[in-house]
C-alpha cells in the first residue's frame, strides 16, 4: 500500500516537532547536569522566587523554521569547555526555556551576594596643582585682591590696567620682580633702567621706584609690585612716543602716533634676558638720537644736572694706589653738590673727591672742551656752573624729546630704506639710503608765523616737470585779492591766469614756464598743510645763511640733481641724470611718478650732531623750544600726553565772495574802482608801483 503524498507530509512535520523537542530537552538536560547540584534549601527557595515567563501558546516548528547551513562552523562560544571562575561572577547564568513544556530552569552561577561590589573607601577632592611658590602665595592673594578692585589706584588707563590684570592672573598672580621677597634678575634691570632714565633726557621722578628692601610684609610686596609694574609701563610709553603729544606744541605738526602695546611691554621685558635693555629698546633707535644721547652724557658729565652751584675753592684731584702709597681722596664740602651737581647718585652726602667724582668731572671737561685732567680747578668750576652749560642741555634734552615724535622707521625697506629728511632750522635737506647720506642741498622754508613750514611725515609719490602753480585759496583771499584792488592788472602782468568757478569760488594760475613760481619741478607728498617741494626762480635766497621767506612750501637749490637722486632710486634702471630732468623742460606738465614712495620727514632739530661729530645749535626760528621747555617745567607729564584738538588753517574762500568794489571786465582783468589808497584818503588814486622782472621772478606770492 503506497503512502499518500498528503499523509506523507503530515507525518514529517510530526517528526520534525519531535526531533526539536528531543533536542530542546537534551540541551536543558545538558545544562542541569553541567551546573553544581542543589546543597541548600536556602537556594532553592531563591530559585523559586524568580519570576517564570507566562506561557505563551506557539505552533509547533516546521520544516522551514529550520534552514540548515553547511557552511557554518561550530562557534567557539558553543565548544565544551570548562567556565572560567571570572566568568561565573561577572555574568550571569544562561536560562532556558523548554518551548514544549512552558517551562524555564535557571540556574544563578553565584549566591547574590557574591555578586555586589565591595564599597570603596570614600576619596578626599582632588586640588588644583598651584605653580606659585609657597613663599610667595601671600603675596599672589594680596595681587589677586588688589587687581579685583584696586588696581585703578595704580594704573588710570583702561588698555593698562586691562593688560595687568590679564598679565598677573595668567601667572595665577605669583609676582614677577620679587622671589621669596628678594629682587629678581628681572626686576634689578627694571629698577636699574628707572633709574637711568635722565641718560634720555627723561625725569627719573616721573618714575617712582618703591623700596623694596623696606618691604616686609605681603600687602606691602604686592603693593611694591604694582607700583614697579606701572613706573615701567610709564616709562616704556614715554621713551616710544613722548612725554607730551605734539599736538601740545603747535597745530602745524602732524606725525603718527605709534603707542605702545602694554600687554606687549609686559611680555617683552619679563622674558627677557636683560630687562634693563629690553625696557630701553623703547627709546628712538635712530643715529641721529643716540647721538645726540651720548653729547647729553658729555654735558652732563654722565649724570642729571640739577641746578646748583659749585663754590670756587683749592684745586681738587684724585690719586689712584700705587705700591709705595694708597689711593687719596682728598675731603671737601663742596663734593656732594659736585655730585648732585654730576648727578652721582650713590653715597650722595659722601665729602671725598674719590675717584667716582674724578672720572665723572673728566668726562664733563671732555664735552666741553676743557683737558680732560679730572681735576677739579676753577675753569672747570666755571664751566659746570656756566648757564650756557645748562640751556644746552634743555635744547639737547627738547629735540631726543622730539625724535620720539618721528616714526621707528624713517625709510622704505622697499627701496633700500631710503628716506627725505629736510631739518628746518638748519635749512638743509638730505636724502638717506642704507643708513648713509646720499644727496644733500640748501633749502628755503616757511617765514614765522603763519607761514611756518610744518613738521610732518608723509611719502613722496611723484615728480611733476614743468607745473602750473595753482594759487592757494589762503593767498588768494589774503594777498592777492587787496593786491588787485590797488592794481587790476598786477595779475595780467605777473602772466597769472584768473578764472571764476560757477559756484563763485576765484581761481588764480600760473602756467608752466621759467618764470614760474614753482620753478621748473615740483616735489609732490599729498598733505594735510598743501605743502610740497619745488623748485624757485629766486635763487639768490640760497645764498643767506637763515633762509626763512616761504609761505610755507620748501624750496630746494639743486631741483634738477635732486629730482634724478630720488628717480634712481625709486626707479635705478631708468637711469635718470640731471641734464636728462632739464631736457624735459618745457611748457607741458609731465608726471614721473614713483613705483614705491619715497618717505619724507620734516623735522626741527635745534640740537643735532654734525658728521665731524661736534654738536651744533640752531636758532629757535619758531619758537618751538620755548614753548616745550615751558611745558615741561610746568605741566603735569599725563596731562601733556592728551592729544589737542586744533583748528586747521581755512583753505576755503570767504562766503561772501570777492571783496567790495571789484568786479570782472574780461577774462583776466578786473575792474577795482577806485583804488584802495582812494578809498581809504579820497582824492586821486596813487599809481601802483610797477612789477618789474626781478620781482616776476621772485615769485612774491609763492608758497
Amino acid at each position: 500500500m503506497r503512502d499518500c503524498p498528503k499523509d506523507r507530509a503530515g507525518y514529517d512535520r510530526v517528526l520534525i516537532a519531535v526531533a526539536a523537542s528531543f533536542l530542546a530537552l537534551s540541551a536543558t538536560s545538558a545544562l542541569a547536569q553541567s551546573d553544581a547540584p542543589r546543597a541548600t534549601a536556602a537556594e532553592l527557595a531563591i530559585d523559586a522566587a524568580i519570576p517564570r515567563p507566562e506561557p505563551v501558546n506557539l505552533p509547533p516548528p516546521t520544516a522551514s523554521d529550520f534552514k540548515i547551513d553547511a557552511t557554518a562552523s561550530v562557534p567557539d562560544a558553543a565548544r565544551t569547555t570548562e567556565p572560567k571562575p571570572a566568568d561565573i561572577v561577572t555574568a550571569p547564568a544562561p536560562k532556558a526555556t523548554d518551548k514544549a513544556t512552558d517551562t524555564a530552569t535557571v540556574t544563578p552561577a553565584t549566591p547574590p551576594a557574591a555578586v555586589a561590589p565591595a564599597a570603596e573607601p570614600a576619596r578626599e577632592p582632588v586640588k588644583a596643582v598651584s605653580n606659585v611658590a609657597p613663599e610667595d602665595q601671600p603675596v599672589a592673594d594680596k595681587l589677586r585682591e588688589m587687581l579685583g578692585g584696586k588696581s585703578l589706584r595704580y594704573f588710570d588707563r583702561k588698555s593698562e590696567r586691562a593688560a595687568v590684570e590679564k598679565f598677573y592672573a595668567s601667572r595665577e598672580y605669583a609676582p614677577v620682580w620679587t622671589q621669596a621677597g628678594k629682587l629678581t634678575g628681572t626686576g634689578k634691570g627694571v629698577v636699574a633702567r628707572l633709574k637711568d632714565a635722565a641718560s634720555d633726557g627723561l625725569n627719573p621722578s616721573d618714575y617712582p621706584v618703591p623700596d623694596f628692601a623696606a618691604a616686609a610684609l605681603p600687602d606691602q610686596l604686592a603693593e611694591a609690585e604694582l607700583k614697579l609694574t606701572a613706573s615701567m609701563l610709564d616709562y616704556a610709553r614715554q621713551a616710544q612716543s613722548g612725554r607730551m603729544h605734539w599736538s601740545q606744541v603747535s597745530a602745524d605738526i602732524l606725525y603718527p602716533d605709534h603707542p605702545t602695546d602694554p600687554a606687549e611691554v609686559l611680555s617683552n621685558v619679563t622674558t627677557a634676558k636683560d630687562a634693563s635693555a629690553a625696557l630701553d629698546s623703547y627709546n628712538p633707535p635712530h643715529k641721529l638720537y643716540r647721538e645726540l644721547k651720548a653729547k647729553l652724557a658729555e654735558l652732563r658729565g654722565q649724570g642729571d644736572g640739577p641746578m646748583v652751584q659749585i663754590a670756587e675753592g683749592a684745586a681738587l684731584a684724585f690719586k689712584p694706589a700705587t705700591k709705595k702709597q694708597p689711593a687719596v681722596a682728598p675731603e671737601d664740602p663742596r663734593v656732594p653738590q659736585l655730585r648732585a651737581k654730576l648727578g652721582i647718585l650713590e653715597n650722595a652726602d659722601d665729602t671725598h673727591y674719590d675717584a667716582r667724582v674724578a672720572e665723572a668731572v673728566r668726562k664733563f671737561q671732555d664735552g666741553a672742551e676743557l683737558k680732560p685732567t679730572g681735576v677739579l680747578d676753577d675753569r672747570t668750576v666755571k664751566a659746570i656752573n656756566s648757564p650756557k652749560r645748562d640751556k644746552q642741555i634743555d635744547l639737547v634734552i627738547v629735540n631726543m624729546e622730539r625724535w620720539r615724535w618721528l616714526p621707528r622707521q624713517l625709510g622704505s625697506p622697499a627701496v633700500g630704506n631710503a628716506y627725505v629728511i629736510l631739518n628746518i632750522p638748519d635749512y638743509t635737506l638730505k636724502v638717506m639710503q642704507n643708513g648713509g647720506q646720499v644727496w644733500t642741498t640748501r633749502v628755503v622754508t616757511g617765514k614765522p608765523g603763519t607761514h611756518a613750514t610744518p613738521l610732518l611725515s608723509e611719502t613722496m609719490k611723484f615728480i611733476t616737470v614743468n607745473p602750473t602753480w595753482n594759487v592757494p585759496p589762503s593767498i588768494i583771499y589774503n594777498e592777492y585779492l587787496p593786491a588787485l584792488q590797488q592794481d587790476p592788472t598786477v595779475l595780467q602782468r605777473m602772466g597769472l591766469r584768473l578764472e571764476r568757478d560757477r559756484d563763485g569760488s576765484i581761481h588764480i594760475s600760473q602756467p608752466p614756464g621759467e618764470a614760474n613760481a614753482l620753478g621748473r619741478i615740483r616735489f609732490n607728498f599729498p598733505n594735510k598743510f598743501l605743502v610740497y617741494q619745488h623748485d624757485t626762480p629766486d635763487k639768490h635766497l640760497f645764498a643767506k645763511e637763515e633762509r626763512a621767506f616761504s609761505h610755507g612750501c620748501m624750496r630746494v637749490q639743486n631741483p634738477d640733481q635732486y629730482a634724478s637722486v630720488l628717480l634712481n632710486i625709486a626707479m635705478p634702471n631708468e637711469r635718470f641724470t640731471p641734464e636728462k630732468i632739464r631736457g624735459m623742460y618745457g611748457h607741458s606738465e609731465i608726471d614721473l611718478k614713483f613705483p614705491t614712495p619715497i618717505p619724507v620727514n620734516i623735522t626741527y632739530q635745534t640740537a643735532f650732531v654734525d658728521d665731524a661729530g661736534k654738536l651744533q645749535f640752531r636758532r629757535d626760528v619758531y619758537g618751538r623750544d620755548a614753548t616745550m621747555l615751558a611745558l615741561l617745567r610746568n605741566g603735569r607729564n599725563r596731562d601733556l600726553e592728551n592729544v589737542v584738538a586744533h583748528s586747521q588753517p581755512n583753505y576755503s574762500r570767504p562766503k561772501d565772495g570777492l571783496p567790495a568794489g571789484i568786479s570782472f571786465v574780461s577774462d583776466n582783468t578786473f575792474s577795482g574802482g577806485p583804488s584802495f589808497l582812494e578809498r581809504l584818503f579820497g582824492g586821486p588814486p596813487t599809481p601802483p608801483a610797477p612789477v618789474g622782472r626781478r620781482q616776476q621772478q621772485r615769485g612774491v606770492f609763492a608758497r
